[in-house]
């Protein structure tokens, strides 16, 4: 055998070394408890670190790194998101701010080229989400909003459901769930920092949940109405809580979609039920039961029933409940922005459709304060 033969299976070309992959740059706005799940969800992360935290409270930030067990040494910090944008090279930034501080936080990011996951709500208010994605566009990074339940395979299920048509032509939806008990505190109870309540907080997740399975129709009309008999009564909350609590803690809205279809909408941090009902689709061909859950936790609360006729027979068929995401839903949160971000993939959840999401809550606040059905406006973007 030749030397020219022989040489091709030495150790010199035989082994290629492989360039590893650049880091993802990580950055976080805001280092209150829910950017625990985001930093917990990262750190399973080989290709990602985390480089630089941005909290308005002095010395917050530091302390969050060390109790999340992070190398706090090689993290930089800064007292707003302003200063973090403007010192660090970042691919992307997890923004779990408050609510009412979310929009300014995205529109930075994005105007200054930096790709953003922006947790739920998208904003407080539609004016507010319009304004984000009018930077989105202008700036072409990626934004995605944070709604985990997204990514839970039942969640997909029920869309893969209503694309198969099984259901026939939708026409009716009515969102149940909801807490009995489960007032928060800390920044979600007042208008200054939270902006609304149980409506952003859970209604969104509810919303999305059916929204998203049906496509994302556009929102014509709504007649809203929320409430606070529980937040600030010292008899169900907190005394201290309770005197500081602004917002809603019980909205619910009837509205109108392109399509001809009608959205019941009803969601609570406190009620003194167990659950107002099920979510119910349903179709011209078939319905869907999704069973409730005691706390949204981004799945359904139990096998979904599909209602259907069969060769003249009525039917009932229990669908089996599907395995949980490895890793948990917001690791494949985050992981889908990732790979969103590298492989220059489409938003996992795009701000195209969440702004409707916002339109209907900001329809169902305004709706509530002039005791009367609104129509939605959604300028262009």
């Amino acid at each position: 055998m030749s030397d020219k033969v022989l040489s091709q299976f030495t150790p010199e070309k035989a082994e290629k070394k492989v360039k590893a992959a650049k880091k993802f740059r990580y950055g976080i706005i805001g280092t209150g408890w829910i950017a625990e799940a985001h930093v917990e969800s990262i750190k399973m992360m080989d290709d990602v670190e985390i480089v630089a935290m941005a909290d308005l409270v002095p010395g917050k930030a530091e302390a969050f790194a060390k109790k999340m067990g992070l190398d706090a040494a090689k993290i930089h910090y800064y007292p707003s998101h302003k200063e973090m944008i403007d010192n660090e090279k970042l691919d992307g930034v997890s923004i779990c701010t408050y609510n009412a501080t979310h929009a300014e936080c995205a529109i930075y990011s994005l105007e200054h080229g930096v790709n953003v996951l922006l947790e739920k709500p998208f904003t407080v208010t539609l004016d507010e989400a319009v304004a984000v994605c009018k930077a989105e566009k202008k700036s072409k990074k990626l934004l995605t909003i944070g709604i985990q339940p997204r990514m839970d395979n039942n969640m997909k299920e029920i869309k893969r459901i209503v694309d198969s048509g099984e259901l026939g032509k939708v026409y009716y939806i009515r969102i149940g769930g909801g807490r009995r008990r489960g007032v928060p505190n800390s920044t979600f109870i007042e208008k200054k920092t939270a902006g609304i309540g149980a409506l952003g907080d859970i209604g969104c997740y509810a919303l999305d949940m059916v929204l998203n399975a049906i496509g994302y129709p556009k929102p014509l009309t709504v007649s809203g109405y929320k409430s606070a008999f529980f937040g600030p009564n010292p008899k169900y909350n907190n005394p201290a809580d309770a005197a500081r609590f602004d917002v809603d803690d019980f909205a619910a809205g009837f509205v109108r979609l392109e399509g001809g279809i009608i959205v019941d909408f009803i969601t609570s941090w406190a009620t003194h039920i167990n659950t107002p009902g099920d979510t119910i689709i349903l179709g011209t061909e078939g319905a869907l039961r999704i069973p409730s859950t005691d706390c949204w936790n981004g799945s359904v609360g139990g096998q979904m029933t599909l209602y259907k006729d069969v060769a003249g027979l009525q039917t009932e068929i229990k669908l089996p409940l599907l395995p949980d995401v490895p890793n948990g839903l917001f690791y494949q949160k985050i992981k889908s922005f990732v790979d969103a971000v590298r492989n220059n993939l489409p938003s996992p959840v795009p701000s195209s459709q969440i702004i409707y999401n916002q339109a209907i809550i900001d329809g169902i606040v305004k709706s509530s304060d002039l005791g009367k059905e609104i129509e939605i406006k959604i300028p262009k973007i």
